[in-house]
């Protein structure tokens, strides 16, 4: 998991994304499509066509980061272009990038002491 100073948000580019494009290719996609300042401490994130591969950029303040992660099994869930600009928190990117549905995460049961 990516070390999140305190105040950074995550962003979601919805729809999906060229994945053969890099760093440059996606700030400049923030800029123009998120309007948000791909070098502000913020993280974006890519999905591709086929869902398994997610991108990350991210300005850490001393430079350019780019992360990548592809799914062995399964999708990243990923909000459609309708819902516009997406913003989630740093527990649901962990979430996000483990496969699980960000949007609904389920508490598993426990059982309680009888007496």
């Amino acid at each position: 998991m990516i070390p999140l100073p305190a105040g950074v948000r995550v962003w979601l580019a919805t729809g999906y994304t060229d994945m053969r494009k890099g760093f440059p290719s996606l700030a400049l996609q923030v800029q123009e499509i998120l309007h948000r300042d791909p070098l502000g401490g913020h993280l974006f994130c890519f999905r591709g066509r086929r869902g398994n591969l997610l991108k990350v950029i991210w300005h850490d303040g001393q430079g350019a980061c780019l992360f990548t992660k592809r799914l062995e099994r399964g999708r990243f869930i990923w909000p459609s272009p309708a819902e516009g600009v997406v913003t989630i928190s740093s527990a649901q990117l962990g979430y996000l990038l483990s496969g699980i549905d960000w949007r609904h995460p389920q508490e598993t049961w426990r059982p309680t002491s009888v007496g």
